[in-house]
C-alpha cells in the first residue's frame, strides 16, 4: 500500500504509548503467566501482546540460536532463553525504543533468575523488513502477532529466509483474514495497530512464505478472533522450513500417499494419489521427511502401491445420512496446495469452500483437522431441515 512510512510511524507510536499506559492491544493471548512469573519480572508480563503461547518455543533445542521478530518487552525472548540454555543464543528485534529499553532493563534479572552467568539475550533496534541479523545465522524464527503490522510482508518473509540456516525453521503466530481487506480498512492507520488493516488473506500470507523459499508450511493451531463487517479474522500459527538448496542423491526413491486425502498436490507441484507409488527426487524426499509430512506418506526404495484393504490406507468416509447447511466454510491451510477427500470435494489452499454438516464432521476428525480452518458465516442459525446429500446431485 502507499504511505508505508505513515503506517509504520502510527504503529510505532501506538506500541510506545502502551509501555506507559498498559493499554490492552489487539491480539488474543494464551500465556501461562503463572509459570512465566517464576523468572520474568511483572513489568515485562504487563506489556506482553501476542496470539501464540509462546509460539514455536516447544521445539527449541539447547544450544540453538532463536530470533524473535517484534520482541516487544521481551517475554518470548526470555522464555527462549530458558529453553536454549546458557550455551544458546536469543536475538530480539523491535522498532520501538520504549519496548527495547524495557526489555534491556530486565534482561540481567531474567538471566540471574535462570541461573545464567550472563544474559544470552541480545535486543537490537530494527524493522522486520530489514533485520539487523547476519545471513544463515539462526536456527528458529518466532514472531507473535507482529508481521501483520508490516506494510511490506513479502520483504519480511524474504528477510526471514535470508537469516535462517539451511534446515532452519520458523513458527509464527499472526492474524489473517478469510478474504481481502477492503480499502476503507486498509487505509485506516488506526486499525493497523489493532491487527486488522494489515491482515492478509490466508492464501496470500501462505503464498508469500512459499515464494520466499519456505517449504513444509503447515498449521500448528488456529483460534477464531473477530468478525468485522463480514470479514473473519483468525489467529493462525504456521511452521515452515528452509531446506538446503542441494540434496544428497540418496535415500528413498518412491513415495506413496497413505491418506487421509484421496489426492494431493504438494508444494513442489507434484500430484500424489492415495495408494499409488510415485518416483521422487532428492528434493521431494527431503520435503516429505519434514515433520508434518511424516505419517502422510510411505517412503521406500521400491514401489509399494497398496489398496484400501492395506492397514496403511487411511480414509475418513462421510456418514450415509442426510446433511444440513449451517453456514460453515473450510479453508485448507497446508502443507498442500490442493487436496481431494473421499466425497469428491476439491479444497484449494486458503480458498473458502462451503461444507455441509457431514463434511464438517469429516474435517473435525483427527486425520483432517490439523489441515483446515473452519469458520461460520451464518448471521443466524439456519432453520431448514436436513436434506439427502450425494455428490451426484450437486449437494456436496
Amino acid at each position: 500500500m502507499e504511505n508505508t512510512e505513515a503506517v509504520t510511524k502510527a504503529v510505532n507510536e501506538r506500541y510506545a504509548r502502551a509501555v506507559v499506559t498498559g493499554e490492552e492491544m489487539c491480539c488474543p493471548t494464551g500465556y501461562n503467566y503463572e509459570e512465566l512469573r517464576a523468572f520474568i519480572p511483572e513489568p515485562v508480563i504487563k506489556v506482553s501482546y501476542g496470539c501464540g503461547t509462546p509460539v514455536g518455543l516447544s521445539t527449541v533445542q539447547p544450544g540453538e540460536t532463536v530470533l524473535d521478530i517484534g520482541s516487544g518487552g521481551g517475554i518470548d525472548c526470555f522464555e527462549a532463553s530458558r529453553r536454549v540454555g546458557h550455551n544458546g543464543r536469543v536475538i530480539g528485534i523491535d522498532m520501538t525504543d520504549e519496548m527495547l529499553a524495557l526489555a534491556q532493563l530486565h534482561a540481567p534479572t531474567v538471566a540471574s533468575n535462570l541461573g545464567h552467568g550472563r544474559s544470552n539475550v541480545e535486543f537490537r533496534k530494527g524493522q522486520a523488513e530489514a533485520m539487523p541479523v547476519q545471513d544463515h545465522s539462526v536456527d528458529l524464527i518466532v514472531s507473535n502477532c507482529v508481521i501483520n503490522l508490516s506494510p511490506d510482508k513479502p520483504k519480511v518473509f524474504r528477510e526471514m529466509f535470508r537469516v535462517l540456516r539451511p534446515r532452519g525453521r520458523f513458527t509464527i503466530s499472526d492474524i489473517v483474514a478469510d478474504q481481502p481487506i477492503p480499502n476503507y480498512l486498509l487505509y485506516d492507520k488506526d486499525k493497523w495497530g489493532d491487527c486488522l488493516s494489515g491482515a492478509l488473506p490466508l492464501q496470500e500470507y501462505w503464498n508469500g512464505l512459499r515464494e520466499a523459499g519456505f517449504l513444509g508450511i503447515h498449521q500448528v493451531s488456529f483460534v477464531p478472533w473477530r468478525v468485522i463487517d463480514g470479514i473473519h479474522f483468525l489467529s493462525l500459527t504456521l511452521t515452515g522450513y528452509k531446506l538446503p538448496e542441494t540434496q544428497v542423491a540418496t535415500g528413498p526413491r518412491f513415495a506413496t500417499l497413505t491418506g487421509p486425502f484421496s489426492r494431493v498436490l504438494d508444494e513442489l507441484g507434484r500430484t500424489y494419489v492415495r495408494g499409488i507409488s510415485e518416483p521422487i527426487d532428492s528434493q521431494a524426499a527431503a520435503l516429505l521427511q519434514t515433520h508434518f509430512y511424516q505419517g502422510l506418506f510411505e517412503l521406500s526404495e521400491t514401489p509399494i502401491g497398496f489398496t484400501a484393504s492395506d492397514s496403511r490406507w487411511v480414509a475418513v468416509l462421510p456418514e450415509e445420512a442426510p446433511c444440513a447447511w449451517k453456514g460453515h466454510f473450510a479453508l485448507l491451510t497446508g502443507p498442500f496446495l490442493e487436496v481431494g477427500d473421499d466425497d469428491h470435494h476439491r479444497f484449494q489452499l486458503g480458498v473458502p469452500l462451503e461444507v455441509c454438516s457431514k463434511t464438517l464432521k469429516v474435517l473435525q476428525s483427527i486425520s483432517y483437522r490439523s489441515h483446515f480452518v473452519v469458520i461460520n458465516r451464518a448471521s443466524r442459525v439456519a432453520s431448514h431441515e436436513a436434506v439427502a446429500c450425494e455428490p451426484s446431485d450437486g449437494c456436496c
